[in-house]
């Protein structure tokens, strides 16, 4: 009987963190639409000024532009917000009463909180973001692979160094237990990243603050996703145990 209550909750939270993402992803697409696609434009331009000053013909659109910004970024937008709750929704069905005794509103945040930081923010220090002008064609799969290899090393170490907090703050202490964890954390992604591939490929004259505001977008567009995922997620599942 248990089992079937567990079941049936994971299959709620999964369902409702999929809502949730979705929500999210329309908060992302016209976030994107705001702040992230005239970085975009401006990157295109610079692309295909230098290709004509080159006497080089510009490559085909698989996609028109006005597609990719309108109806093809929304359905992106969506389908990663919706993937990305489903998995918010699993882990927090795992992860209830097994950090600490937070309650559904605090866990969603924290768990949002470190998610960004695994999969979002560690990656992008890095390999941070680049727009359509940056970048080579032959050096692709060593950057893709590097980057989800960094993703993956920074979650794996992310769940090691919270099984650790747990030892640290039977031994030392809650909040010197955290703060010991949190610098595992750090020592180790900083080691494997050093390790990593250096990746530089930004073309002659290309404009420094066209790179940064593209950049900071790409993460502030991530803040956007995650934030409304614990925000929202966790609002629902509380209300809804009320």
């Amino acid at each position: 009987m248990k089992g079937n209550q567990n079941i049936l909750m994971t299959r709620t939270l999964l369902l409702r963190g999929m809502l949730v993402g979705v929500v999210a992803g329309l908060l992302v697409f016209a976030f994107a639409r705001w702040i992230g696609e005239p970085q975009v434009e401006r990157s295109i331009a610079f692309e295909t000024a230098g290709d004509q000053a080159r006497g080089e013909a510009p490559e085909p659109e698989m996609v028109s532009r006005r597609v990719q910004k309108s109806l093809g970024l929304l359905t992106g937008a969506v389908v990663y917000g919706a993937a990305v709750g489903g998995l918010f929704g699993l882990v927090f069905a795992f992860a209830y009463g097994r950090i600490g005794e937070l309650g559904p509103r605090a866990l969603a945040a924290v768990l949002a909180g470190l998610g960004f930081v695994a999969i979002v923010l560690v990656p992008n220090l890095k390999y941070p973001a680049n727009p359509p002008a940056v970048g080579s064609a032959e050096t692709i799969g060593v950057r893709t692979g590097a980057y989800f290899l960094l993703i993956a090393v920074s979650i794996v170490t992310m769940v090691f160094s919270l099984q650790m907090r747990r030892r640290f703050s039977k031994r030392f202490g809650e909040w010197n237990g955290s703060l010991l964890a949190a610098g595992l954390f750090v020592v180790i992604v900083s080691v494997v990243a050093h390790f990593l591939p250096e990746v530089d490929e930004v073309p002659a004259g290309f404009p420094v603050t066209l790179m940064w505001k593209f950049r900071v977008a790409a993460v502030e567009i991530q803040a956007v996703l995650w934030g409304t995922l614990g925000l929202g997620f966790g609002w629902w599942v509380e209300s809804s145990s009320r």
